[in-house]
């Protein structure tokens, strides 16, 4: 209601024509760097900016996008053009892994009639992949795109820029030799996984490989699970942008003191709007 009485009192206002043009300009700016994003041609591994791409060209005007947690919710809010209302749906409030098939399931009851993506990674699939169970049963359609990055990619890189080398963020053995999760690489198998609850799985390992499984989900009969490992080394940039995680102020390791001093300089950068 209280945005409705704003409309109409705000009907004739109107910004500055300089700050239309300079917006339109960013504007204009910031579409090109999406574009560039969605188009890295990377090498091997696609990158998690061309996944995002991938799904967005593959995807119709009134579908829906959702997802929720780890470096997601932040690389789509930078790169994703919803084209219609209630296209885009994200859980940004607490970043609750385990949210995306459930919530998918509820938005695609909403409109049987728009085709819903989630966009979710390893870490977090595990947490409820067993709902993919309730959508087959339920006869509810969803379209999974799955990135394994063989670990917790989010938490890992925010682990070591505080300085603790993303200790348990990686799917690896227990070393005999040092003691810690630093052996070799576990693999875990995502689509036997999704196959083992019902769904359909298609597996991907190029950005090729991406389009056509997606072009293929959209013909099959019930829920689809896509595999795609991307590259870990290739994110999207912060553009300025700082993240306000407090380090520890006192600690044995060298790499958290060092931390702690680069936090403390960033902290006087910080500017707040209220």
């Amino acid at each position: 209601m209280a945005l409705e009485q704003l409309t109409t009192w705000l009907s004739a206002y109107r910004v500055s024509k300089e700050y239309e043009t300079e917006a339109a300009s960013l504007k204009v700016q910031w579409e090109a760097e999406v574009d560039r994003l969605f188009h890295l041609n990377n090498p091997g591994r696609p990158a998690q900016s061309e996944v995002i791409g991938a799904i967005w060209e593959a995807s119709g005007p009134r579908d829906v996008l959702l997802s929720a947690a780890g470096s997601h919710p932040g690389d789509l809010h930078k790169l994703w053009r919803t084209r219609t209302p209630n296209g885009y749906h994200m859980e940004y409030g607490y970043s609750c892994m385990g949210y995306e098939i459930p919530a998918a399931i509820g938005a695609k009851m909403a409109d049987p009639s728009r085709e819903v993506y989630v966009f979710l990674g390893d870490g977090t699939y595990q947490m409820m992949p067993s709902e993919i169970v309730t959508s087959v049963q339920e006869g509810v359609k969803i379209i999974i795109v799955l990135v394994d990055n063989h670990g917790f990619g989010s938490i890992g890189a925010l682990s070591r820029s505080l300085g603790m080398s993303g200790f348990g963020t990686s799917y690896r053995f227990r070393s005999k030799a040092s003691g810690q999760l630093d052996g070799d690489q576990l693999k875990v198998d995502f689509a036997a996984n999704a196959r083992s609850l019902g769904a359909h799985a298609l597996t991907a390992s190029t950005l090729e490989e991406l389009k056509e499984a997606l072009r293929k989900a959209k013909t099959l009969d019930r829920t689809t699970v896509i595999v795609v490992e991307t590259d870990p080394a290739v994110s999207v940039p912060g553009y300025e942008s700082w993240w306000d995680v407090a380090v520890a102020e006192v600690s044995e390791m060298e790499s958290v003191r060092a931390a702690r001093a680069r936090y403390v300089e960033e902290r006087k950068r910080e500017r707040h709007h209220l």
